[in-house]
């Protein structure tokens, strides 16, 4: 049984309910007809990692711009601010129903790290609602640079003053973490297989629907 020495996680999507797509459901509702909107949604999620890739901005541009990009795409107005209450939601969401109690419990054996793409205007409320204490909060801010960029994860390295095999890390997606966690040398990865992106076998992880199988994957 692995026993780590940072338990590292993703937060939006993996420990908070990330809602973009809700929210978006709901503000295009009259210039997207409901048959479109789960791939209008898709869309949106890809500009926004696209915009990520590049180098560093406020996330307040990534969502304005992705969600500009994407209705261009679509043909259709966007109108002034939109980008911004995306932006403005985001410290609002709390904890999927499954996190709290399990990672309470991992974080009394465990030091929690989380390594976000956030800012950090955002983030404490965020992590505040998840109900457990963190050793480290790293965000894209302090970093300059978003996951799956490697900065981001170098950041954390550096902060902690650690190696990638002194790591668990938690996702709940390939593409923004659990692929550069890899890359990066970190072998013991843990996906949260939560629907909203598929799993890829080539990189080696333990597979768990939700955080309630979290403890049992560090022997509690």
């Amino acid at each position: 049984m692995f026993k780590p020495k940072y338990i590292s996680f993703d937060c939006y999507g993996t420990l908070t309910r990330f809602r973009m797509s809700e929210v978006a459901s709901e503000m295009y509702a009259d210039r997207i007809k409901n048959k479109d909107m789960e791939q209008f949604c898709k869309d949106f999620s890809a500009y926004r990692m696209d915009q990520v890739m590049g180098d560093w901005r406020h996330y307040r541009e990534i969502l304005v711009t992705a969600i500009q990009r994407t209705c261009k795409k679509w043909g259709i107005e966007y109108r002034e601010g939109e980008g911004e209450q995306y932006y403005n939601a985001v410290p609002t969401w709390g904890p999927h129903d499954d996190v709290a109690k399990p990672l309470t419990l991992v974080g009394k054996n465990f030091p929690l790290v989380i390594l976000s793409n956030a800012m950090d205007e955002h983030i404490h409320s965020n992590v505040k609602m998840l109900e457990a204490n963190f050793h480290n909060v790293l965000t894209a801010e302090q970093a300059q640079a978003y996951k799956p960029r490697f900065q981001a994860f170098e950041y954390m390295f550096d902060t902690l003053n650690a190696n990638p095999e002194d790591f668990l890390h938690v996702s709940s997606s390939f593409r923004y973490d659990l692929m550069s966690a890899h890359d990066m040398g970190i072998k013991n990865k843990v996906f949260v297989s939560r629907g909203h992106e598929p799993k890829n076998s080539f990189y080696s992880h333990v597979e768990i629907p939700d955080i309630l199988g979290l403890p049992g994957v560090v022997g509690l």
